[in-house]
């Protein structure tokens, strides 16, 4: 029902004579410098898709379309049994709106996780390594075979090849045994050489201050030589005086 409608117009005040429009009194102050908006993200280009985004795209594209089956009008009216007596019409317009809404769904959902991942650029940067490993190769199996010589038939070769070939395995191990036991005795030398040279530097400090106690020694004997002949006598006649006394008390 429309609104009921106003004969008359509510009356609008009008603005008085005598009054003024209210003027801007600080006209010659800068206006306020707006905040500079951040740039805009960089807008996604297309890639054309190779064989394997391609293959991906379709095959999710059956599968959605298969899944979509599911909800066929014989499935959905199944769950609804008495709806789809009552209001067929109504339930087959919301069971369509729901396919196709999902659907819709699903597609933005799975570009969006296309874009986001960058699938196609990698599968197309999978493709491309690919096809060059597989040229690669093709290039070098066919110079190999075409400069490579055929095989000498085992029964052909000489008996010194053939025990070498026997012998190769256990030569190996031995060879590795070996070779751990020369790093051990390697590293064994480098501390023993390490402690000798500690011992030579300890002993040549030893002769070091043996060399300077000997100096010491022949500097006193050198200052002791002048008064050593009268301290021997000195020494004599104590001795002497000594014995004089033992003999008389005996």
């Amino acid at each position: 029902m429309p609104p009921p409608s106003h004969s008359q117009d509510p009356p609008v005040a009008e603005p008085a004579a005598d009054e003024e429009p209210a003027t801007n009194h600080n006209s010659d102050e800068q206006p306020a410098e707006t905040p500079a908006s951040p740039p805009l993200p960089p807008r996604h280009t297309a890639v054309t898709p190779g064989p394997r985004a391609a293959r991906l795209q379709e095959l999710y594209a059956q599968r959605l379309k298969r899944t979509m089956g599911k909800l066929a009008w014989e499935n959905f009216a199944g769950c609804y049994p008495t709806v789809a007596k009552k209001a067929e019409g109504v339930l087959r317009q919301v069971q369509g709106q729901m396919v196709d809404k999902l659907g819709e769904k699903c597609e933005k959902e799975f570009e969006n996780i296309m874009v986001t991942r960058q699938v196609v650029p990698k599968l197309n940067d999978l493709e491309s390594l690919i096809s060059d490993a597989s040229r690669r190769r093709a290039e070098s199996s066919s110079s190999s075979t075409a400069d490579a010589t055929p095989p000498t038939p085992p029964h052909l070769l000489p008996p010194d090849a053939i025990l070498a070939a026997h012998l190769h395995p256990a030569l190996v191990a031995h060879q590795s045994q070996l070779n751990a036991r020369l790093q051990t005795t390697q590293s064994q030398n480098t501390l023993l050489y390490d402690e000798v040279r500690r011992q030579r530097a300890e002993i040549a400090a030893l002769l070091d201050r043996l060399d300077a106690v000997v100096g010491d020694v022949r500097v006193a004997n050198d200052a002791l030589r002048p008064v050593a002949d009268d301290l021997a006598a000195e020494t004599r006649e104590g001795l002497a005086a000594v014995e004089a006394a033992g003999a008389q008390k005996v």
